[in-house]
């Protein structure tokens, strides 16, 4: 018997598994089917969460039809790039982690690329004026997509043949859904900028969306067929690749034909570190999340934080400096490891890691200007979109995927009917000028033809004797590693409930600028101590949609969705 908890109604498109089809898909539409958007699910078969119920749902069913967690995985993804287009995509990328039911540990890297047309300079005008308009809007923003490469590469690894995974996608495209009162909200939002930096007006033109409209993407659904006929190639070359080069060469972008026919997804080798007991298992570079978990988690290991409690004037500082230390390092040392040598042994060494910490003074505020990166000798953004995966046999699956800005640069492919990124802008487009996150970096992270730009995308795993315990991550840009940090610490020290560990409020601190981001609803005399003792201090809107699946001692597996957002559990 699943649990489940419910929290609201919305009106959607609505399918079913039927096994009477070849699909196993409902073909049938039902225009005004209400149901509960499922934030919380306990389940003995297997669990998705995702930003969108449909996406979960679509998920759920391929893993009802016999799927495994990757197979599961790959349906949730191509239904995000339909059902939430400001995150969801196919002209985007994303990272890929996953422990399999035999135990191997699994990384994969789709994260987008530099066109070969890219240079360092590219952004800055003769007179020095960096142009961020044009590393985050518009044609030129786009690094080479990688998503479409990362869904075949992890074909690897599915049961299903690909035809099934990718159908709820086609289906919700071609026939369309009813969308919510926040995607209208979005859409009504985005019409100025779309009027401006499209050349082929796309659907989402309009006069004014409101709840219970629907969306059909035709243009997209043909797309998906194209993919779902001839696979990689039905994106990377052909039709699709022709509608994307012409779509660049009308806005003045630079992905040409042979950046799309060469772009490769990556398998590469998990960033791996103990904590306590458990196995936190993340992406290596050019994911800084890994890293950036491993040394805050590292930082804070031997000083007693259980102790502290949750969201206490002590634990809050802490946790606070140590994110500070950890992104002044990800500023200076982290970027693409294929162009850089990033010194990740040496910022993850016990020793450098405890120097880091020798200026920590737990009564006072440190100040960014006076931390610097940590003197390491080499050994060797807010629209994204998380979610999670598990199955019976043990197969967990973590996917962040990112178009950057929410809706990517605002372009839509003319005729293909899907947004491109805008990730251009998390390179170093001029050292000291931050990107939109706020987010400095240096040569490091410079841009070069073919360099996968820094992310700070965190899927991570978490097992406990050797089988998977957590499964987490979120969207948020530079947020993204400290709110899986914080996550983890309020499950795993705090001994918080799965809810409480993604519900309650967050606070976060990236080294610049100097100041600490809080919820709404965070302690208010926290604040003030924390006031008093030189922080400076923002309340902001939500950071992230925190998605978590846990295993629980009985081994069945609840799913929590944030609250921040439309995001829902499935199981069975």
């Amino acid at each position: 018997m699943q649990k489940v908890n419910r929290v609201f109604l919305i009106a959607i498109f609505f399918f079913t598994c039927d096994a009477n089809t070849k699909n196993a898909i409902e073909k049938s539409r039902i225009d005004s089917y209400h149901y509960s958007v499922i934030k919380k699910i306990i389940a003995g078969n297997g669990a998705v969460v995702s930003a969108h119920p449909l996406a979960s749902k679509a998920g759920l069913e391929i893993l009802k039809m016999g799927g495994n967690a990757i197979d599961a995985a790959i349906a949730t993804q191509l239904a995000l790039a339909v059902v939430f287009p400001n995150a969801g995509n196919i002209g985007g990328g994303g990272f890929m982690v996953a422990r399999l039911s035999n135990g191997q540990l699994v990384s994969l890297d789709y994260r987008e690329m530099a066109p070969g047309k890219a240079h360092r300079d590219m952004y800055i005008d003769p007179d020095g004026t960096a142009r961020t308009d044009k590393s985050q809007d518009g044609h030129l923003a786009s690094g080479v997509p990688g998503t479409v490469a990362g869904i075949f590469a992890s074909m690897k690894y599915a049961k299903l043949p690909f035809a099934k995974l990718i159908q709820p996608a086609i289906d919700l495209a071609q026939k369309g859904f009813v969308i919510s009162q926040r995607e209208a909200s979005s859409f009504n939002g985005l019409q100025g900028e779309l009027k401006k930096f499209n050349t082929v007006m796309p659907v989402f033109v309009k006069g004014s969306w409101k709840a219970g409209d629907t969306l059909v993407q035709t243009d997209l659904a043909n797309t998906l067929i194209r993919i779902r006929d001839q696979g990689a190639k039905g994106f990377y070359e052909g039709s699709t690749a022709k509608l994307i080069v012409e779509e660049m060469k009308r806005g003045g972008g630079i992905i040409s034909y042979d950046d799309l026919k060469n772009y490769v997804a990556k398998f590469r080798v998990p960033h791996v570190f103990d904590y306590k007991g458990y196995q936190v298992v993340g992406m290596p570079m050019p994911s800084s999340g890994g890293v950036l978990l491993h040394q805050m988690m590292k930082m804070i290991e031997g000083r007693h934080i259980a102790s502290m409690g949750f969201q206490s004037l002590q634990s809050v500082q802490l946790m606070t400096e140590v994110e500070r230390r950890a992104f002044a390092d990800r500023a200076e040392f982290m970027g693409d490891a294929d162009f850089y040598k990033v010194p990740v042994k040496a910022i993850t060494s016990t020793a450098y890691l405890q120097d880091r910490m020798k200026d920590f003074d737990p009564s006072k505020a440190n100040v960014s200007s006076r931390i610097k990166a940590g003197n390491a000798i080499p050994y060797e953004s807010e629209e994204t979109t998380h979610l999670d995966v598990i199955d019976k046999d043990g197969n967990a699956v973590a996917i962040t995927t990112t178009l950057n800005n929410s809706f990517g640069n605002k372009t839509v492919v003319g005729g293909a009917g899907f947004f491109l990124n805008d990730e251009m802008d998390d390179f170093s487009i001029k050292q000291g000028v931050p990107n939109m996150f706020g987010a400095i970096g240096g040569e490091a992270n410079a841009i070069m033809p073919g360099k996968r730009m820094l992310s700070s995308m965190t899927p991570t795993i978490v097992l406990k004797d050797g089988k998977p315990f957590i499964i987490v991550g979120t969207p948020g840009g530079t947020t993204i590693p400290t709110s899986v940090f914080q996550t983890l610490v309020n499950i795993i020290e705090f001994g918080m409930s799965t809810e409480d560990a993604v519900y309650k409020p967050k606070f976060h601190h990236q080294w610049l600028p100097d100041t600490l981001d809080v919820e709404k609803g965070f302690p208010k005399s926290v604040r003030e101590s924390l006031k008093g003792m030189g922080y400076a201090i923002r309340e902001r809107s939500a950071i992230g949609r925190t998605e978590v699946i846990k295993v629980l001692p009985d081994g069945k597996f609840e799913a929590v969705a944030d609250n921040r957002g439309e995001d829902a559990a499935e199981g069975w």
